[in-house]
């Protein structure tokens, strides 16, 4: 494959050959699982509301657009929380009364977010396995340096501040990547359970994947990537795992570990069990959760959630193994939403009530669900609503604890967490 650079090395522009998507499903699983439509669900799933309060974790604290939330792993029990504009703040999580966080580093001078075009900024936020030893994050976001561009960057911690500030000259850039829009722009960076990167893209934008990105393997968008950041393959910036599924073959990128998505808005691994959930937002119609397969293609624009997409122009298809249905989906209304926001599986210990629960909720709606599957079979057991004020749900994340967090930027910015009633 021609990579093409610019200055510097993993400067990654989608190029324009065709690949076609392998017929073969991934091995182990049950590619083509039965999805639940929420608006008509069985008997069988418990549909009851859940015994749950969504209160202010920090009633006093207000960060704009808080778009990330996540520990660091490093035993010290901060809590990061990231602006969209640019700004990493981090402070004691356990300081229910905290007003004034600290900041970890202000990258607000290379990130470009406008309100106009608010699917851009700082989208992105993971911090190495080993942080605590190498002082190494990761982010994504777009840059303004020149329009509809996304860089994925590692950074590291200054020398001397015991990894409490993050150095603005550290950058090294691992990504660029071309946006032909200003939406869709994915962003959730995540380390798996194998110490692998995971770097959700969208589809590129505008609206029915004019660029026919996500089924075409010669490009990057409208795919999930995963990467070695340990490692440097010869001109690249970053290792590709040797188990990537495109590995070897011809004129696809190999950085590719599952296609087929619009614009996943928050994905996040079960750390008990290994599964990477994601939320996929929707065109005109559906919403849609998904367990990535290592391999896997989500069908997007051949089919929107379980259904055929003809759309702008698109063939559309039937149901097939060679496409992945999602475990769940739900229709455009007012009542149940129009844009999923992704969460996570809840491990925490403060509320054994949702232990095993995957938590998600819709940023037009405010609307917020638990969901159980089984274990085994991974069918749909349980999809219950939780009440509170029904604000957008702009992100989900975790404390280094475990505890489940919940933004939106309303009201200057706050942040919920989940207890039992």
């Amino acid at each position: 494959m021609k990579r093409l650079s610019a200055c510097l090395a993993g400067l990654l522009i989608a190029s324009v050959s065709y690949a076609e998507s392998p017929a073969a499903s991934p091995s182990g699983e049950t590619a083509n699982q039965t999805t639940i439509n929420l608006a008509e669900v069985p008997a069988s799933i418990d549909t009851s509301p859940m015994p749950i309060q969504v209160v202010q974790a920090y009633p006093n604290l207000r960060i704009s657009r808080p778009v990330m939330i996540t520990g660091c792993g490093d035993g010290s029990g901060r809590l990061f929380v990231a602006s969209q504009t640019g700004e990493i703040y981090f402070f004691d999580e356990s300081d229910e009364q905290v007003e004034e966080p600290e900041l970890f580093i202000d990258l607000s001078d290379r990130v470009s977010y406008k309100d106009r075009e608010n699917e851009e900024g700082f989208l992105g936020l993971a911090f190495h396995p080993n942080f605590a030893d190498n002082g190494k994050f990761y982010v994504y976001y777009t840059g303004s340096s020149r329009p509809h561009v996304s860089f994925l960057s590692e950074f590291q911690t200054s020398k001397g501040s015991q990894n409490k500030l993050g150095d603005p000259a550290s950058e090294r850039q691992l990504m660029q990547i071309q946006q032909p829009f200003w939406n869709h722009n994915g962003g959730t960076i995540t380390f798996g359970p194998d110490g692998y990167l995971y770097v959700g893209l969208g589809d590129g934008g505008k609206a029915n994947d004019p660029l026919k990105s996500a089924q075409d393997l010669s490009k990057l968008l409208g795919s999930i990537l995963r990467i070695d950041v340990d490692k440097q393959d010869g001109d690249l910036p970053y290792g590709i795992p040797e188990d990537n599924p495109l590995v070897g073959r011809k004129n696809v990128w190999p950085e590719i570990y599952a296609w087929g998505v619009r614009n996943i808005w928050r994905m996040a691994f079960d750390k008990p069990t290994g599964r990477l959930w994601a939320a996929d937002v929707g065109q005109n119609e559906w919403e849609e959760i998904n367990l990535i397969r290592k391999g896997g293609n989500y069908g997007w624009s051949l089919r929107e959630a379980a259904h055929k997409f003809t759309l702008g122009g698109s063939k559309g298809s039937s149901k097939k193994p060679s496409l992945i249905e999602p475990l769940i989906e739900y229709p455009h209304t007012d009542d149940m939403g129009k844009s999923v926001t992704g969460g996570l599986v809840y491990r925490g210990k403060a509320t054994p009530q949702l232990d095993g629960y995957y938590l998600y909720g819709d940023y037009v709606s405010g609307r917020l669900w638990a969901l159980k599957i089984d274990d085994k079979t991974n069918a749909v057991l349980e999809n219950r609503p939780i009440a509170w004020h029904q604000l957008p749900v702009f992100t989900f994340g975790e404390t280094e604890s475990g505890e489940a967090l919940m933004s939106t930027m309303m009201g200057g910015g706050q942040i919920f967490k989940f207890i039992a009633k």
